[in-house]
């Protein structure tokens, strides 16, 4: 069983009550289930979280109007105060407050990388894992020649 690594996301922690946005090209409505699903240049605001992607469903609570998950494929973005993550997937449940990206998972915190299979972030406190193969690039002080 791989350890993984620890990391913090977003600095401070993210309110998921907050109201969610989404702008798309397109929207397709199941009113039998519910199901709605966004396509077309995605992109789903939350206080100051953004997700962007090609195609998001959004998952409602089966006892409530509620949205419960939003699921997005197709080169997911997701950004938070400076710091960016990219994944072919995410899942974001709104309900538990985590974000599970998956497929060739890049973080980019300032001039530091990581990379892995899988990442998820808790919102509720802005820490994460990353776990399949981390890869960390750790940039320290200036590395610019400019500056020396």
């Amino acid at each position: 069983m791989a350890q993984g690594t620890q990391i913090a996301f977003g600095g401070i922690r993210h309110d998921s009550a907050l109201p969610v946005e989404i702008t798309s090209d397109e929207l397709s409505v199941d009113q039998n289930t519910g199901q709605a699903i966004f396509t077309g240049n995605v992109v789903i605001g939350q206080g100051t979280m953004r997700l962007a992607a090609r195609t998001v469903e959004v998952i409602y609570a089966s006892d409530t109007s509620q949205i419960a998950r939003l699921l997005a494929s197709g080169g997911v973005t997701i950004t938070k105060e400076g710091e960016a993550a990219e994944a072919q997937n995410a899942e974001y449940n709104l309900e538990s407050g985590t974000v599970t990206l998956t497929g060739s998972v890049l973080l980019t915190q300032g001039n530091s990388v990581m990379s892995g299979e899988r990442m998820v972030i808790d919102l509720n406190t802005g820490t994460g894992r990353m776990d399949g193969r981390v890869r960390t690039i750790l940039q320290s002080g200036s590395q610019t020649g400019a500056d020396q």
